[in-house]
């Protein structure tokens, strides 16, 4: 399983490590965490799945494998700025997004797009027409985010067989 964990290149003490508890958690339940691999969230992530002996994967914005974090195992070099966030949620089969700004908000909506589930934790919430949208599947803690990000990815697997 490959579950994308995306969230700000910045963020609060709390934030990390929410991120290292879910990098720790993906880990230990056998799934490769894929990310942006620069710092903030992402750092905190691999961190947390290096520590419980999983594999990262670091789609980079950049022409620099030295630019990952050092928690990443794989550095995908892509010389596409921003336009990698495609790269990063498209590469998950589920997302799990931990809080995060505008970047975070457009890997969201690719996610989206593209059908593939997006767990948050402390991250946007989408309406439309001022009805709340529940397409973000809401998540109070890391095990229970790993948890529905793991039951989506096993759910859309027997509806597309």
């Amino acid at each position: 399983m490959f579950v994308s964990v995306i969230g700000g290149s910045r963020c609060s003490r709390l934030e990390a490590e929410l991120a290292e508890q879910v990098g720790a958690e993906l880990a230990r339940r056998g799934a490769t965490l894929i990310c942006g691999g620069l710092g903030g969230v992402m750092a905190a992530a691999c961190k947390g799945a290096r520590s419980a002996g999983g594999t990262t994967v670091g789609i980079l914005p950049g022409n620099r494998r030295e630019d990952a974090n050092p928690y990443v195992d794989i550095p995908i070099v892509t010389t596409l700025g921003e336009a990698r966030n495609v790269i990063v949620v498209c590469s998950g089969q589920a997302v799990i997004a931990i809080a995060g700004k505008y970047g975070t908000l457009s890997e969201i909506a690719y996610a989206l797009r593209n059908s593939i589930p997006v767990v948050g934790l402390n991250t946007w919430s989408l309406s439309k027409d001022g009805q709340m949208d529940g397409s973000v599947i809401v998540a109070q803690n890391a095990r229970e985010a790993v948890d529905k990000a793991l039951a989506a990815i096993e759910s859309k697997g027997r509806t597309t067989k």
